[in-house]
């Protein structure tokens, strides 16, 4: 299978590390013309150089804004009209006991982790549907069905996801444009390998050790038994983003290493 998106252009929110990296650097390499989007310039510009080595081509772009907000995802529409794919990626995570997250947490996660998803599909799908084909993806988790208890807020934000995902591919049934989530589980991105390093610190072990320990205890059914690359995380998402893909919409799409105790 040659995945060929020539001609087509992909915006990704949160693209300047992990798995949003990944996925602009296999898009970009399948051919798309990319636009990131990030907080930090000089995190960015170091972004669009990976890219473009990736690519080896030089058109992949770069918007500074936090589509965490209203305002952010204005500022990324006004820069970026129209785009055939989007990958709402941007995400943000961190354990605390549930009667610690108190009403501004609880704000906050879904601003970032669900309304910068809400806001830019609202405005892209619609010249998708005009235009008879797009592709719409929200980076979801195996954290949205298996609700962790150290970090309720994010479960339940990653789970509304799932359903915005799904009324969505409704709302665009038959219309050329599908819409599908992407549930990963433990990936060794650069958030996640800082906190293995200060969980491996804490506990007088090596990384690599935490890395195991920490799937024993919290996600034991773990069948890959070690942390995803994003590179792993992204092959699917540059799946679902090609035309091969076109019969995938409505879907949950797991790469989370078989985690979720479930045949379905």
């Amino acid at each position: 299978m040659h995945i060929d998106l020539s001609g087509k252009h992909a915006l990704i929110t949160g693209a300047t590390a992990g798995i949003g990296l990944a996925i602009a650097s296999g898009l970009a390499q399948a051919g798309a013309t990319v636009t990131i989007v990030g907080r930090d310039q000089t995190r960015v510009d170091t972004a669009l150089a990976h890219i473009n080595h990736a690519s080896g081509r030089h058109d992949a772009s770069g918007i500074v804004a936090d589509p965490g907000t209203a305002q952010g995802c204005q500022a990324v529409i006004e820069a970026r009209p129209d785009v055939d794919i989007l990958v709402n990626n941007l995400g943000v995570y961190g354990g605390k006991p549930f009667f610690e997250i108190d009403d501004a947490a609880w704000e906050d996660i879904f601003q970032i982790n669900v309304m910068s998803g809400v806001r830019l599909a609202r405005h892209y799908a619609q010249g998708m549907q005009a235009r008879g084909w797009g592709r719409i993806q929200f980076i979801s988790s195996e954290s949205a069905l298996n609700i962790p208890a150290e970090m309720v807020h994010y479960g339940v934000s990653k789970a509304a996801l799932q359903g915005v995902s799904r009324g969505l591919a409704k709302v665009l049934a038959g219309t050329g444009v599908t819409v599908n989530t992407i549930l990963p589980g433990p990936t060794r991105t650069e958030g996640a390998k800082a906190m293995m390093a200060t969980l491996a610190a804490e506990r007088g072990v090596s990384a690599e050790q935490m890395e195991a320990l920490f799937l024993e205890e919290n996600r034991p059914s773990t069948l890959l038994k070690r942390f995803a690359t994003p590179e792993e995380v992204a092959n699917l998402c540059i799946y679902a983003a090609s035309p091969q893909a076109s019969a995938t919409t409505g879907a949950a799409l797991r790469v989370e290493g078989g985690i979720v105790e479930s045949i379905g």
